[in-house]
């Protein structure tokens, strides 16, 4: 016997779903909108007559800035995996001392705001010559992301069998060849969760972007946008083409990668 869901049930998720989409659909459609249609009054829910001159400014003018924002993110992706990975191994496996301390000190460190980060490497890449160069932002993302990444191997790995880690000592692995020909390969679906959220929060960062970078000769695609906001005019279809093409990407890892995500957050949630 099958049980049929309410029809105020499904009424309630399409709603509450078009509800958070709303902001979607209003970025696609003033995107579309001419320039003197913006600021009609009753606003232009369709777009009657669109343009596609907002997309024309972006394949004109942010292509570098869209291509740099690449680099950064995959930048970060890197730098988090390769120091997330071990780390997490050697927390949840190698019983170091201090392990539970660390962990409390990675939860706080999630709690920094972004701003207040941003001012403490302000000051010290101003000393390293760091300061609007693409590296110095890679590696101040990594900030943001090397503690969840952390967490989530730790989690994972600390659900790793015993014995899997023991057959690979028997054979002669030590800490490294077992994490680097066992741990590492069954840690996939937690590595790509890591990568994925590391590569959104680059991706999306505007903090660390305006604050170390406002200068440099390549700009993020965050500060692409924020170029088209002037103290006298707003090109309002050009900052929505550009936020409309730079949600591709994300929107498109997301869907990729969402079975990975689903099975790398529960990871180590249940233990047998």
């Amino acid at each position: 016997m099958t049980s049929t869901r309410p029809w105020w049930k499904t009424a309630l998720g399409v709603l509450f779903t078009a509800l958070m989409l709303f902001p979607v659909y209003w970025m696609v459609n003033v995107s579309l909108t001419q320039t003197k249609d913006l600021r009609a009054s009753p606003p232009h829910w369709f777009p009657w007559e669109p343009t596609f001159e907002g997309y024309e400014r972006v394949f004109a003018q942010q292509m570098p800035a869209l291509g740099t924002s690449l680099i950064v993110g995959l930048g970060c992706v890197l730098l988090t995996i390769v120091v997330a990975a071990p780390a997490g191994y050697a927390l949840a496996q190698l019983n170091l001392r201090g392990g539970k301390t660390l962990n409390f000190l990675l939860l706080v460190a999630q709690m920094i705001p972004a701003v207040v980060m941003s001012m403490g490497f302000y000051a010290i890449y101003v000393r390293l010559g760091l300061l609007n160069t693409v590296g110095g932002l890679i590696v101040a993302d990594s900030t943001i992301a090397v503690p969840f990444g952390v967490l989530l191997y730790t989690a994972f790995m600390s659900g790793i069998p015993r014995e899997l880690l023991q057959a690979a000592r028997v054979d002669g692995a030590g800490p490294w060849r077992t994490f680097i020909s066992v741990v590492v390969p069954v840690s996939r679906n937690s590595t790509v969760t890591v990568a994925l959220f590391a590569f959104l929060w680059a991706w999306s960062d505007f903090i660390f972007a305006s604050t170390l970078n406002r200068n440099g000769d390549l700009i993020p695609i965050t500060l692409g946008i924020y170029n088209y906001i002037g103290n006298n005019t707003t090109q309002w279809n050009a900052i929505m083409a550009t936020a409309v093409v730079a949600s591709v990407p994300a929107a498109v890892l997301l869907v990729l990668a969402q079975r990975f995500v689903a099975a790398g957050v529960t990871a180590g949630a249940v233990k047998d």
